[in-house]
């Protein structure tokens, strides 16, 4: 059988691989029943999911009728780079890092961190554009998450709250 398609058989095989780590992390915790879901429920419907649709996606790499094979090309560093950047730094702002005494900056400055990294992926970045995105990101998820949900979590840089 002959390759037709590279993206869709490497997406499909990351896809099963993603699914089956999530099938298996899951067994870790309790699964429960569809009435009475235990904490590994979800993570293993996911992974059933995930390796199912794997499995159908890399079956269809042999199917396409792609004219040039659909080669996978080169990786985008830029973009890789600044997304998962701008995750981490998402995370170490919402809740700080002890071990160096950055204190929490909260969930306001962690979406305008994120949004305003991220925003670099892109060749031609606009400031403006990311802290308009970042504004309307930080109001809807305080309003979802904090006034919404009730979450506790910090919501405002921690020097500011005390």
């Amino acid at each position: 059988m002959k390759l037709a398609s590279q993206k869709d058989f490497f997406a499909g095989l990351m896809f099963t691989c993603v699914g089956i780590a999530f099938g298996i992390g899951a067994t870790g915790f309790t699964v429960g029943n569809a009435a009475r879901m235990g904490p590994g429920y979800f993570p293993l419907l996911l992974g059933v999911l995930l390796t199912f649709l794997g499995i159908v996606i890399t079956a269809q790499s042999f199917r396409s009728k792609a004219p040039d094979g659909d080669p996978i090309g080169r990786i985008a560093w830029r973009p890789l780079g600044f997304v998962l950047g701008a995750n981490l730094a998402f995370g170490v702002l919402l809740v700080g890092l002890p071990s160096i005494g950055l204190p929490a900056m909260g969930l306001i400055v962690a979406i305008y961190g994120l949004v305003l990294i991220a925003g670099f992926a892109r060749p031609n970045c606009s400031i403006k554009e990311s802290l308009v995105l970042a504004t309307v990101l930080a109001v809807g998820s305080y309003g979802a998450f904090v006034y919404m949900l009730n979450l506790q979590f910090p919501v405002w840089p921690a020097f500011l709250t005390a």
